[in-house]
């Protein structure tokens, strides 16, 4: 594991005057980067999506969640795959809502 992401969990809360609240936590996990394959990048293109990294974490930092920060970017995670040697792919794409740089 040669790079380190941030999984993001969001959670919402509402205040006294019923306006909801979002605020984003998150960890940082080491990891392997590599850039999706041309299968994946075009398979998952024809549903829609955007494809560009895959992010291989060890499969006990993973909990679920659907957001990361690599390098001050927020990719949204729309596949998983576990290996059989104890690590979780993570498949990420930037899209609209997601390619802001994060706080």
């Amino acid at each position: 594991m040669d790079d380190v992401i941030r999984l993001l969990t969001s959670t919402i809360t509402q205040d006294d005057e019923g306006v909801q609240h979002t605020t984003v936590s998150g960890r940082d996990v080491f990891c392997k980067v590599q850039s999706v394959t041309r299968a994946e990048f075009f398979g998952a293109g024809r549903s829609g999506l955007n494809p560009e990294y895959v992010f291989t974490v060890f499969r006990g930092d993973y909990a679920g969640e659907i957001l990361l920060d690599y390098h001050g970017r927020t990719y949204a995670i729309y596949r998983t795959y576990l290996t059989d040697d104890d690590y979780m792919e993570l498949y990420a794409e930037r899209k609209g809502g997601t390619n802001g740089r994060s706080e």
